[in-house]
């Protein structure tokens, strides 16, 4: 029977078919070969595919920033029950043709849009620009819990701040930047140039960036105690916990941050955008200095640098708003608004206070020439200072904002008459037996503080005061 099976295939295999006469088994042996080879075809196709998509993920570890990026829609606005709105306005005056660089005022963000956001894979650590870490989007949602609403600690016109953690158990704050037309690789480029080097304890530091496609983003040091804004405008009691040493080892640490940006870097950083929002607190109520979007690159060869007027309606000092003409004088300018901010405890600009009060340089002007100093202090405060102590940091605050630049001091110089009011106030209680030198330096501040209460504000006496004072002595941004 089995031999007979055989024969019998044998038989139909060798009939000859329709297909130009050929026999079956060649049929079938070429269908055969036939469909291996279109197998090993798919096969390669298929390998391939995989390969050029591994290459895909496993980018350059020095990618180049692209020019120009697709549009970022946000659609779920961000719940703001951990933000308190700002005070005062953001402004932005164009001086110049060309496209507008202020922020969007309806941008916002939700976490079901930027949780879908493309994940990379892990990758180096190192950074190709020479300092901190490339971190990828993985790493950052990762750490963010997807970029969650319930991470949100801050908002503003240029992107949303997630606290997060990374995997060594890290806490850091990771700003995630929006991008409308192009504006994320204008900040991007600004904030890494101008602080990527910085290395202060009264300036957040920045510890690396993310670049992945289309999204930049920014991540900082975790400073867990808000920002000044916050507890001078808050809901804080009726006593505030910023009593006047705590606000003095602010305005002391504000300006040394300051100084180091003017003077201890080259080229030197015009912040740009100094106030209350954007100087944030530890625990031990240090200060911060954050935000560095707005910011400028200034050479020592160059006295100042014309551009778009941008900043905080308010602080932004009158020169540079009328010409656009920048330099670290605007800076000073805006650092004595804020020295008045954190004596007052008011707005720069409030327009639910009378008239004549709606802005606060020009009522506090008012008040100290009317010799109403002691009526300026915040009423939260929870003890009042000692009269001298209070008109020294008026003196301090009222040469910040000279409306003449060329008068104003510089930062290294507002330490130096921080320094010694602490100096003055502390030899004050330790060495009371020492009657002729504490006469003859009560004689020198009242003479200042007389000729600045009759309505003078004495700016070439304070000025001469300053210089012949610290001519011979190093800034102490340090």
């Amino acid at each position: 029977m089995a031999v007979y099976d055989v024969e019998f295939f044998n038989a139909e295999l060798s009939k000859p078919t329709s297909i130009f006469g050929l026999r079956l088994w060649v049929l079938i042996g070429i269908l055969s070969g036939s469909l291996i080879v279109v197998a090993l075809f798919l096969l390669s196709l298929c390998l391939t595919n995989r390969w050029k998509s591994a290459r895909h993920h496993h980018p350059d570890p020095s990618p180049p920033l692209s020019k120009e990026f697709q549009e970022i829609v946000n659609h779920k606005p961000v719940s703001r029950h951990h933000i308190i709105t700002p005070s005062v306005a953001e402004v932005q005056v164009v001086l110049s043709s060309g496209e507008s660089r202020g922020p969007p005022l309806t941008t916002s963000a939700g976490a079901s849009d930027t949780a879908s956001l493309r994940s990379g894979s892990l990758g180096p650590e190192v950074s190709h620009l020479g300092w901190g870490r490339w971190y990828t989007l993985r790493e950052l949602e990762l750490a963010t819990n997807g970029l969650c609403e319930e991470n949100v600690i801050g908002e503003g016109g240029y992107g949303i701040v997630y606290s997060g953690v990374l995997t060594d158990g890290a806490k850091v704050a990771v700003k995630n930047l929006f991008n409308n037309r192009g504006q994320a690789e204008k900040e991007f480029k600004m904030e890494v140039e101008a602080i990527g080097r910085a290395r202060h304890k009264n300036l957040v530091r920045l510890h690396g960036y993310c670049a992945d496609g289309a999204y930049r983003m920014l991540v900082y040091e975790y400073v867990d105690n808000g920002n000044l804004e916050q507890w001078l405008h808050g809901d804080v009691g009726d006593v505030s916990p910023l009593t006047w040493d705590v606000r003095m080892n602010i305005v002391l640490g504000t300006a040394k941050g300051l100084a180091y940006l003017h003077e201890g870097l080259e080229p030197k950083v015009v912040h740009r955008d100094v106030k209350a929002s954007n100087i944030l607190l530890d625990d031990n109520w240090n200060p911060k200095v954050s935000d560095f979007g707005l910011a400028k690159l200034l050479c020592s060869e160059r006295a100042y640098v014309t551009t778009r007027v941008m900043g905080t309606f308010g602080y932004v000092a009158p020169e540079y708003a009328c010409t656009g003409m920048l330099n670290e004088k605007s800076d000073v300018y805006s650092f004595g608004v804020l020295i008045m901010e954190i004596i007052s405890g008011r707005c720069p600009v409030d327009y639910s206070r009378p008239e004549g009060e709606v802005t606060l340089v020009e009522w506090l002007k008012t008040m100290v020439g009317n010799r109403k100093s002691n009526e300026v202090v915040d009423p939260k405060l929870p003890q009042m200072p000692a009269s001298k102590a209070l008109k020294r940091i008026l003196l301090v605050a009222l040469r910040c904002v000279d409306p003449d630049a060329t008068k104003r001091p510089k930062m290294g110089h507002v330490i130096h008459m921080l320094e010694s009011d602490d100096l003055l106030f502390n030899d004050e209680r330790r060495i009371a037996n020492d009657h002729s030198t504490d006469q003859q330096t009560n004689r020198n501040a009242t003479r200042l503080g007389d000729r600045l209460f009759d309505g003078a504000f004495a700016s070439h006496t304070y000025e001469g005061d300053s210089e012949r004072n610290h001519h011979h002595q190093p800034t102490r941004w340090r």
